[in-house]
């Protein structure tokens, strides 16, 4: 019997992920990609394993980003900075510590539970470290302490914490948690190797779809497209709209209606001269859109640091948020913002946000005033289906029997968002029901450390980012217990 033949359409996370899984259980997989290179979109820094960044979400989609990131984990190992978060609230913000005690609790028993339920889960730790609480006579004892260079401990990882940050503009406790890096050019790197090893996967570079023709009752779609200036068709069984931001497109090009939000976003590309020194990731708490919004500082090797200030001159956008219209499934961004998608930066503008997101962090971080700008912003649109901009934990919808909308917020829901489509592939008879929910982990003993290097990097290259920021810590690397 001949492969049903599946179009992915879009090589962001969500269309990479869903071509390297969708191949491993045997489908035949063509994935459309308009840029010349996988895991592009919206900047992503960290699993979300367990929302903790996220103040304003439910204690559910906490849960739900907390089980979907322990799978992500388990499915790209090598895409992890695995160093821990720290959550700091300011002196000056409407919070409390104490806020958040409740759901840090009911996280660290969900986290035992899914332990419980399988061992290899236990991949953020020991769920009894999964938070720590930090007073401030406990950090004045680190504070005493040398900085050490390959932190093994939470201590350890909170000693240059307590040498840098101004402890006179934060509440107590520190709240350190198990949240952990996710590179998105090693991700990319690695699912492009991943990719180029199947026989029945190919993926299309500098193609772009152009049109999608229903053929017979709908039980196949004829895709029309350009690569490399020449135009092409073929014929699909089930089409996955993987466009991110663009999704709406498909949808009006199919007639199906949808709403949904489209954001605006970018993080800050600096260099710090401490690269001799690991940090954590550091969250200072702060009403969103104000001048006083959410700081967040990430740390890359040799001195690179990833920084978001949820404030309009900085991460957020005058007017980038956008809703669709009645007669349309996409939302406008206005032209400025197609702009920097396209990679047309306006220098002056990447100067004076990147030094606006420097000035932020150095009011908690006062040595980090020296930090310069190291390239253009990490940047992209996010969508966000429905009409709540709050809403993290979204993964996948659908029309009809062979088409999917892939609709996740955070990276972390890719796994989630491929078990509703492989469902549906079950119920046309396209895969068989033992493979609901089936994780193939053997790819990881074939990965080539050496050559996902080269590709990630040869992504910054094609992007226009340092190379350093391609690689992860080397003594953060772990295995699977």
């Amino acid at each position: 019997m001949e492969k049903p033949k599946i179009a992915i359409v879009g090589g962001g996370v969500a269309g990479s992920t869903a071509g390297l899984y969708l191949s491993q259980l045997g489908l035949d997989i063509t994935l459309f990609e308009q840029g010349e290179s996988l895991v592009s979109g919206p900047p992503f820094c960290h699993l979300h394993a367990g929302g903790n960044l996220y103040r304003e979400i439910s204690d559910e989609q906490c849960i739900t980003l907390l089980q979907q990131s322990i799978d992500l984990l388990r499915y790209y190992p090598y895409a992890i900075d695995y160093r821990p978060t720290v959550i700091a609230i300011p002196t000056d913000d409407g919070g409390k510590p104490e806020d958040l005690y409740n759901r840090l609790h009911k996280l660290r028993n969900e986290y035992q539970l899914l332990i419980d339920k399988d061992p290899l889960n236990r991949v953020l730790g020991d769920s009894s470290d999964y938070f720590r609480l930090y007073s401030k006579d406990d950090i004045e004892r680190l504070k005493q302490k040398e900085i050490i260079k390959n932190p093994k401990s939470l201590d350890d990882w909170l000693i240059p914490v307590a040498h840098d940050v101004d402890l006179e503009k934060i509440q107590f406790p520190l709240i350190m948690v198990q949240e952990y890096g996710l590179n998105l050019f090693r991700l990319g790197g690695g699912v492009t190797y991943l990719l180029n090893q199947r026989d029945n996967a190919r993926v299309l570079f500098n193609t772009k779809v152009t049109d999608i023709k229903p053929k017979n009752n709908r039980e196949s779609c004829i895709l029309e497209y350009e690569q490399d200036g020449e135009k092409k068709r073929s014929k699909f069984d089930y089409l996955i709209n993987a466009t991110g931001f663009r999704t709406g497109t498909i949808d009006d090009i199919l007639g199906f209606k949808r709403d949904r939000l489209v954001e605006f976003k970018s993080a800050y590309v600096t260099k710090w001269e401490n690269s001799d020194i690991l940090y954590p990731e550091i969250v200072f708490y702060g009403e969103r859109g104000t001048p006083r919004g959410m700081a967040q500082f990430t740390p890359y090797p040799n001195g690179y640091f990833q920084i978001h200030g949820m404030t309009p001159s900085i991460t957020l956008f005058d007017k980038g948020l956008v809703k669709n219209s009645t007669n349309s499934s996409q939302p406008l961004l206005e032209p400025k913002f197609i702009k920097k998608i396209e990679h047309k930066w306006e220098e002056n503008e990447v100067e004076e946000r990147t030094k606006a997101s420097i000035s932020h962090i150095s009011q908690y971080i006062p040595k980090f005033k020296t930090a310069k700008v190291a390239s253009k912003p990490l940047f992209g649109a996010q969508q966000i289906p429905g009409v709540d901009p709050t809403l993290r934990a979204s993964d996948v919808s659908f029309e009809g029997d062979r088409y999917a909308r892939c609709e996740i917020v955070k990276a972390s829901s890719v796994l989630s968002m491929i078990d509703a489509i492989v469902e549906k592939l079950i119920k046309l008879k396209y895969l068989d029901s033992s493979v609901y929910g089936l994780r193939d982990y053997s790819f990881l003993e074939d990965l080539d450390e050496d050559i996902i290097n080269l590709l990630s990097k040869s992504i910054c290259e094609i992007r226009d980012y340092p190379i350093d920021m391609a690689d992860i810590n080397r003594s953060s690397i772990r295995q699977e217990p």
